[in-house]
């Protein structure tokens, strides 16, 4: 161990007392079950003291590092689990069933979730080496690698600011430079650059997918996605797919439906009302995509939210 609380590389216990540092500082930082804000812009902890059923929730672009227990995700047909000794990229924000499988009181799941900037990304992308442009595998827009040392040093740097406040306007930005550079460099490198390049394809997908966000209320035109992407139909389609695991309309509707969720939790409209808010033409319809995606009809499902 160092002064700091970290570890040399070249330790061989060292991400065991690293992990377990991190747990310690979420726990003390951490008071309420579920997400907790911190003072470090882009910092949320996250607690859980039991595991969960399957929860659809929209993935915001983060790097998520599970100091204790498990979650599992699927996305598309696609299924990954994170736990202590792996970490979460997601590139762009995705539509993704979670479940937390690994938690109890006396070991609750405990997550630090850094919240990526493709801004800051690009620009400090520009001058770290690459590998290479990414390959075609490796652009689906979430992703798990085993958790390394330089990774965790930087992560224990950033979250251990919250025990000295007064540091963190100066010091915050510095670690947060030096752990993007650890992303950069490490086994998801490739998947942040596909999106921060600036023209590249992922980046137009990524402009076609914040369309779909900002308008999935509205009739979604393949050829007008295309158009704003600056990308043909078919490599439009391929890209997308690539990238989310679904196609334009299938994320359209994954928003739709969460949208829905959302409104009916906190709002004392009927199915119907929410359906037309969120652009279905057909009741029917929305009850029945509704149900096949969170397993029961719009009021029932509410009800057992609540």
């Amino acid at each position: 161990m160092t002064e700091s609380g970290l570890y040399h590389d070249t330790d061989p216990s060292g991400l065991d007392i690293a992990r377990q540092r991190l747990a310690r500082l979420i726990e003390r930082y951490c008071t309420t079950e579920g997400p907790n804000p911190t003072p470090i812009p882009g910092l949320d902890l996250y607690r859980a003291s039991s595991t969960s059923t399957a929860i659809c929730a929209i993935y915001r672009s983060v790097l998520a590092v599970a100091a204790q227990g498990s979650k599992h995700l699927s996305l598309g047909e696609e299924t990954f689990q994170y736990d202590s000794r792996h970490y979460l990229i997601t590139s762009v924000d995705l539509p993704v069933m979670g479940q937390i499988v690994e938690a109890s009181p006396e070991r609750p799941y405990l997550c630090a979730v850094f919240e990526m900037d493709a801004r800051r990304i690009a620009e400090l992308a520009g001058s770290v080496p690459s590998d290479g442009p990414a390959s075609a595998g490796s652009l689906l827009g979430l992703g798990v690698s085993p958790l390394t040392p330089p990774v965790m040093d930087a992560v224990l740097r950033l979250v251990g600011l919250l025990g000295t406040p007064q540091d963190i306007p100066v010091l915050a930005p510095l670690y947060w430079q030096a752990l993007l550079y650890r992303l950069l460099t490490g086994a998801q490198g490739a998947r942040l650059r596909s999106i921060a390049a600036a023209d590249s394809q992922g980046h137009r997908t990524a402009r076609a997918i914040e369309w779909i966000k900002g308008n999935f209320d509205q009739p979604l035109s393949i050829d007008a996605l295309a158009e704003t992407a600056n990308m043909s139909k078919s490599s439009l389609h391929h890209h997308f797919k690539a990238l989310t695991a679904m196609s334009p309309l299938q994320y359209q509707k994954q928003l739709r439906l969460q949208e829905a969720r959302k409104i009916m939790l906190t709002e004392a409209v009927d199915a119907a009302t929410v359906a037309r808010r969120v652009g279905y033409e057909s009741p029917s319809q929305f009850s029945r995509e509704y149900r096949r995606l969170f397993g029961a009809p719009p009021l029932r499902d509410v009800a057992r939210m609540r």
